[in-house]
């Protein structure tokens, strides 16, 4: 009798592990399967937007989001094939996502920001940008966070959230920028050279645009400089060349003419008083 109950427990034993090993085998299955598949979806989305001209910024990230609502189907799914009561999970989940959103405010409302800067665009990918206190070239933007390259190969990233609150300049939104310069002439030199020089020096160079019009004009009598404004036009590519160019290119040409560019410097005078000695 205990033999046969020995045969039955084994029996059974066997059945659960296979019963158990069937359904985890199965899980897996529908786990991989349903990952290969929301990928396959998500890069089928990304080219026909991508196709459709969509900014590459909104492109990546719907795709992001597309892959985690999949994501997390797929994972319900696999859970499911196992046995575990998914409408009682998805209740407890539920009710325990109110105190995890209350503590995760902080990345829900990234969320919400990267929401607000893909539908609104302030910026896209590639343009150069000053937000959250940072400056660089945007490289993403993702779910939570944004992603800038600096001009010396830095990588930043930056939750959506102090984007979504701060103040963006974007640099190379427009085709066009002005390249504000100042150029300091002592107050011996002659102005109508100074200026002079100054509008051939911009008229000359190559990339510096006929419209809209450079302008000229004196800014500022300082302390030791009378200070000429320059500001020509030119196309945002271009600005840092045609700001190179002209500093290095202003200083030649007006001291050639004979112009003196001041520096601050102090003078100091030593005057050597007799001594009267007492008879």
């Amino acid at each position: 009798m205990d033999n046969i109950k020995q045969f039955l427990s084994e029996v059974e034993w066997q059945q659960f592990v296979i019963d158990w090993g069937l359904k985890l085998i199965v899980a897996i299955a529908i786990f991989v399967i349903g990952r290969w598949i929301a990928r396959a979806i998500t890069n089928t989305l990304k080219k026909f937007l991508n196709g459709r001209d969509f900014d590459e910024t909104l492109v990546s990230f719907l795709g992001n989001l597309v892959y985690a609502v999949l994501l997390t189907a797929v994972i319900i799914a696999a859970l499911d094939s196992l046995g575990v009561p998914v409408t009682s999970l998805v209740a407890v989940l539920g009710a325990a996502g109110l105190a995890i959103g209350l503590a995760l405010k902080d990345s829900l409302g990234n969320f919400a920001s990267g929401v607000m800067l893909v539908m609104f665009r302030p910026f896209s990918k590639g343009d150069f940008v000053e937000a959250g206190g940072v400056s660089g070239k945007v490289e993403e933007v993702r779910i939570f966070n944004t992603i800038l390259i600096t001009p010396d190969n830095k990588k930043i990233v930056i939750p959506n959230g102090m984007i979504g609150n701060d103040t963006i300049t974007n640099f190379t939104a427009m085709d066009k920028r002005r390249v504000d310069m100042v150029f300091g002439v002592g107050y011996d030199d002659d102005l109508k050279t100074t200026r002079k020089v100054l509008e051939k020096i911009c008229a000359d160079h190559p990339l510096v645009l006929d419209d809209p019009e450079t302008k000229i004009f004196v800014k500022n009598l300082g302390d030791s400089s009378v200070d000429f404004a320059v500001r020509p036009w030119c196309k945002t590519d271009d600005y840092w060349t045609v700001w190179g160019d002209l500093l290095e290119t202003g200083k030649v040409e007006l001291e050639a003419a004979g112009l003196s560019i001041p520096y601050p410097q102090t003078d100091v005078h030593l005057h050597q008083a007799g001594q009267e000695q007492a008879g």
